[in-house]
């Protein structure tokens, strides 16, 4: 019998079976146990706990500290009482440098109007008056508490739910107790133009496996560097990957217990089939001037809190399970020590996208399926030291983030300030609560969503935290 020739393309599909997971003839010739995709996939779909509300989030972190009471917490208290001297709480001192500990301080009014916004009628001010033409769709949460006034400890914990200890991201928790509907992408992307406080350990996996940590993307003309594939030799490519693949299985199979050689084989995955489906993802060529106009975004435009937003619901429509945007870094954001003004132009940045994104969603039948959390790592003071002191300093005794869509009640507030926004009046909601009820929505208990690290089963929200059921509609 005369053999057939093999051509290149025979022994392509021969080794990876025209995948990267290599089922049969490879596994076989290097003495593994082949098994289904499902079990050795740990970016595989999971079924949470319970129906979920939610199926997947858009993470909106103000990076800087936004000021809750010339945003969205109104206080005619502290209006009335401008310039009035306040004694400041010992507790509260440590949101000031060691050199600035003044007991006696002075009310700061808003430097914004406030109006009742939509049939609901919650209290927004001109800051953000696009997302205000929103307020419907609004769960406003105004009892907010962190646990650090300093910025890096205060995004840990917004983030992680701890201030002291490295510890996963919320993203990477979420990618780890439901996995990714695309593997073609990944399950947890962030979107910023720069590092923000903390830096990577935003985003970080930390102890849970390294698949799960989130996948940076800088806004610009290429996001993604390399992500074209080689047409002329796209064979070879996948040949050359799939040969990688089978030896870096059988050098895992002899270091079973080294999360980060998972973690590494997976990546090559991942980043293999985002050649194929990541151009498209990006290219916003084909969106209406309509759409580009809702959300502030100028036609071939590759940067901006507007482009983010945009890119957000097209990752949430390709199955991106945690999509996190930053709208600064930590050298230019939302701290306005020395001016309140600062506000304004941050403010406008970010205003007409998130309205936009919040509107688009919601007329493509998305936002009921997608939790939309804004949210910044602390708040401001009500209160500084002199009558014409112009900024605001730390503030995590109390501050405001709110949430949209995915099962939460719009046109809603929950929990209080103090009557000048100094401290929780009502209904606290620690990061902990804030966290628990994010992973409630998505269908996941925060309490049984664990892993084992060191001995013991940590969790996102450490060994506290509850469902703030009042907010779910």
């Amino acid at each position: 019998m005369t053999p057939v020739p093999l051509s290149r393309r025979s022994v392509v599909h021969s080794l990876v079976g025209g995948s990267l997971l290599l089922p049969g003839i490879v596994a076989e010739l290097l003495g593994q146990d082949h098994k289904p995709a499902s079990e050795a996939d740990p970016l595989a779909p999971r079924s949470p706990h319970f129906e979920p509300r939610a199926k997947r989030v858009i993470f909106l972190n103000m990076s800087g500290g936004v000021s809750h009471v010339d945003s969205f917490d109104y206080k005619p208290k502290l209006i009335a009482d401008h310039n009035q001297s306040f004694h400041v709480p010992q507790k509260m001192l440590e949101a000031f440098a060691p050199n600035n500990r003044v007991v006696e301080k002075y009310f700061k009014r808003p430097q914004w109007e406030f109006k009742q916004r939509g049939q609901s009628g919650l209290w927004i001010s001109e800051l953000f008056p696009h997302i205000a033409s929103c307020a419907d769709d609004l769960c406003l949460i105004r009892s907010m508490r962190n646990d650090h006034p300093d910025h890096f400890q205060a995004t840990l914990g917004i983030h992680t739910g701890s201030v002291t200890f490295a510890r996963p991201s919320i993203g990477a928790w979420v990618s780890h107790g439901l996995g990714t509907i695309n593997q073609n992408l990944p399950s947890f992307v962030v979107l910023a133009p720069h590092l923000p406080y903390a830096g990577g350990q935003v985003w970080a996996s930390d102890f849970l496996p390294g698949c799960h940590q989130g996948t940076l993307v800088a806004p610009g003309a290429e996001p993604i560097a390399n992500i074209k594939r080689r047409q002329a030799a796209s064979e070879l490519q996948e040949m050359e990957l799939g040969l990688a693949e089978a030896f870096n299985r059988r050098h895992l199979a002899q270091r079973t217990t080294d999360s980060n050689l998972a973690a590494r084989i997976k990546s090559f995955e991942t980043a293999f089939g985002m050649q194929s489906e990541a151009p498209e993802a990006f290219d916003l060529s084909r969106e209406t001037d309509a759409t580009l106009q809702l959300y502030g975004l100028p036609r071939g435009g590759t940067k901006g809190f507007a482009w983010q937003c945009l890119m957000a619901r097209r990752l949430a429509e390709r199955g991106v399970r945690f999509i996190e945007l930053i709208d600064t870094g930590a050298s230019n954001n939302w701290d306005s020590h020395g001016d309140m003004n600062a506000h304004g132009p941050l403010a406008k940045n970010v205003d007409q996208p998130i309205a936009g994104l919040l509107r688009d969603l919601k007329a493509r039948g998305m936002l009921d399926e997608t939790l939309v959390v804004w949210t910044t790592e602390f708040g401001r003071t009500p209160f500084n030291t002199g009558k014409d002191a112009k900024g605001r300093e730390h503030h995590a005794e109390v501050f405001t983030s709110w949430l949209a869509g995915g099962g939460v009640k719009g046109g809603f507030s929950y929990g209080e300030s103090d009557e000048y926004g100094c401290s929780v009046g009502a209904d606290e909601v620690h990061v902990h609560d804030f966290h628990a009820t994010i992973l409630h929505l998505l269908g996941l208990d925060h309490e049984k969503l664990t892993y084992r690290h060191a001995g013991r089963d940590f969790r996102l929200t450490d060994v506290a935290g509850r469902v703030v059921k009042q907010v779910i509609a």
